[in-house]
C-alpha cells in the first residue's frame, strides 16, 4: 500500500460528512477532485470501503474501521509536526474560536498577523448564530467566544475588544434624511435578526424603551440578508455598523438620524471562568492584548466617525 496522508484525511472526512460534495466543501477541493482521491485510496484495497446507491455514498463496516484507523495515523502524524516545531521553539496546537455573525467582521483583523507570526497554530474559527456559539462554549469546545452580549447565567471570563455600534439605517432614498423621532420610527417597515441574535436583543432593547410597536416586521437570519434587504427597500433596520464599510461608502445604505441612538455595546472575546489555557491560547491572549488598540487604528479607522 502506498496511501498519503492527504488521502487519509480526504476519506476521514467523507466519512464524518457521508457526502463527497460535502467534503469537498469543507476541504476547499473541487467534487471531482475529491471523487479521483477517494478512488485512488479505494483501489488500494481488495474490499470496499464505500458503496454509492442512487448517487448517495455508503461507507461500508470495513470503511468505518479504516477511518478509525486513519483518525489515529492522522493525530500521530501531527503529534510529530509538533513535537518537531516545539524543538525547534515555535509555537504550536489549536486555536479554537467560536463568533457570533457579525462578529466575522472583526475577529479575523485581530487573529491574522498572531497566526502569520506562528505557522504552527492550527486555527479553527466557526462563525454561526449566538445560540450555537453560547452552546459550544458551555460545553468547553472551544478556547473562546466573540459575542457582543453577554450570556446569563454562564461564569465567564471576558476580554474587551473594541465598541459595537449600532445605527437605524435605510436604502439610497434616505440619503441626507433628516432626524426623525421615535413616533415616526414606528411608521416604518422594520427589519429584524432572528430571535436570540445580538442585534436583535439590542433592537427590542431600543424599540421597548421608546414604546415604539412596529406595524409590519420581517426576520432574517444573518447580518448579509437584513443589508440586502435593506438595499433592496424592504424595511428599515437597526444593524451594526462594522458590517456596513463598504454599502456606506457607496451610499447604498444610509444612516438615519434618529433619537436615542446610536446603541454602543462592546465586542468581547469570552472564555470559561478556570478554563486552563494551552500555550497557544494564552500567547493569544497576551497579543491581543499587547496590540489591540494598534490593530483597531489600522483596521477600524474608518470606524470612529460613526461613534458619537
Amino acid at each position: 500500500m502506498n496511501f498519503t496522508l492527504s488521502q487519509l484525511k480526504l476519506f476521514v472526512k467523507v466519512v464524518e460528512k457521508q457526502s463527497v460534495t460535502k467534503a469537498s466543501l469543507e476541504l476547499h477541493m473541487t467534487q471531482p477532485a475529491v471523487s479521483i482521491q477517494l478512488k485512488n485510496f479505494q483501489d488500494q484495497f481488495d474490499i470496499p470501503l464505500f458503496e454509492v446507491v442512487s448517487r448517495k455514498i455508503f461507507i461500508t463496516p470495513f470503511g468505518y474501521e479504516i477511518a478509525d484507523s486513519a483518525k489515529e495515523i492522522l493525530l500521530q502524524a501531527e503529534v510529530i509536526k509538533q513535537k518537531s516545531m516545539a524543538f525547534r521553539g515555535e509555537l504550536t496546537g489549536q486555536l479554537k474560536i467560536s463568533v457570533v455573525s457579525t462578529g466575522k467582521y472583526v475577529m479575523p483583523h485581530f487573529l491574522s498577523e498572531f497566526i502569520q507570526l506562528h505557522k504552527g497554530i492550527e486555527l479553527s474559527m466557526d462563525v454561526t448564530n449566538k445560540m450555537k456559539v453560547i452552546e459550544s462554549l458551555e460545553k468547553n469546545e472551544i478556547d473562546f467566544a466573540l459575542v457582543s452580549i453577554l450570556p446569563e447565567n454562564l461564569n465567564i471570563e471576558t476580554l474587551d475588544l473594541m465598541p459595537n455600534i449600532l445605527h437605524l439605517v435605510g436604502n439610497n432614498e434616505f440619503n441626507g434624511s433628516k432626524k426623525i423621532t421615535s413616533k415616526k420610527l414606528a411608521k416604518f417597515p422594520i427589519i429584524y435578526r432572528e430571535t436570540g441574535s445580538g442585534t436583535r436583543q439590542s433592537m427590542e432593547a431600543f424599540l421597548f424603551s421608546k414604546g415604539i410597536e412596529t406595524f409590519r416586521k420581517m426576520d432574517l437570519t444573518s447580518n448579509e440578508a437584513v443589508k440586502q434587504a435593506v438595499i433592496s427597500g424592504l424595511g428599515i433596520s437597526i444593524m451594526p455598523i462594522i458590517g456596513l464599510k463598504h454599502e456606506l461608502e457607496k451610499k447604498e445604505v444610509n444612516i438615519i438620524p434618529t433619537q436615542g441612538l446610536p446603541i454602543q455595546t462592546k465586542w468581547q472575546l469570552i472564555w470559561l471562568k478556570g478554563k486552563r489555557h494551552s500555550p497557544v491560547v494564552s500567547s493569544f491572549l497576551e497579543y491581543v492584548n499587547i496590540h489591540k488598540e494598534q490593530i483597531i487604528e489600522q483596521k477600524f479607522s474608518w470606524y470612529k466617525k460613526y461613534i458619537n
